[in-house]
């Protein structure tokens, strides 16, 4: 006589682990898109950007008006939670996008980090940095515990 629990797959188990941290990385870019809009995030971006554009022309690199750029940071949160049932899935692709998210996010919150060593002071959008470090973190660390071996 077999268990049941032998008929159940390790990974499917978990899979909601993966889809919580999905919809709490979601969460935490919220809060750091809202840190930056109130600290003033495009003070420091769009002169950076200015002059990349003028030492490097080819590059695409944008400068935003805060309006586009909040309602686009806004869209964007929101249509990473409308993601959630799928990442709740568990499919290979939604893993593959959820893998390139988490990491996305872990340089984003470093770069701020880095960037306020760079500048002497607080970057916008470095207080929020750290949820958003923990909570890339602990993504990617779900998306590494319930991977499924090929063996």
């Amino acid at each position: 006589m077999t268990s049941s629990k032998s008929f159940r797959p390790v990974a499917a188990a978990r899979i909601p682990r993966v889809g919580l941290a999905w919809v709490g990385l979601c969460l935490a870019l919220a809060v750091h898109v809202a840190d930056e809009a109130v600290t003033d995030f495009l003070s420091v971006y769009n002169p950076i950007a200015r002059s990349i554009r003028e030492a490097a022309p080819w590059l695409p690199i944008p400068i935003f008006e805060f309006n586009g750029w909040l309602a686009g940071l806004i869209a964007a949160v929101v249509a990473l939670l409308a993601l959630s049932p799928w990442v709740y899935r568990g499919t290979r692709s939604s893993r593959a996008i959820a893998y390139a998210f988490s990491i996305l996010m872990a340089l984003n919150a470093l770069a701020h980090c880095v960037g306020s060593l760079v500048l002497g002071r607080a970057m916008p959008g470095v207080y929020s940095s750290p949820l958003l470090f923990v909570a890339a973190a602990l993504l990617l660390l779900s998306l590494l515990k319930t991977r499924v071996r090929s063996w």
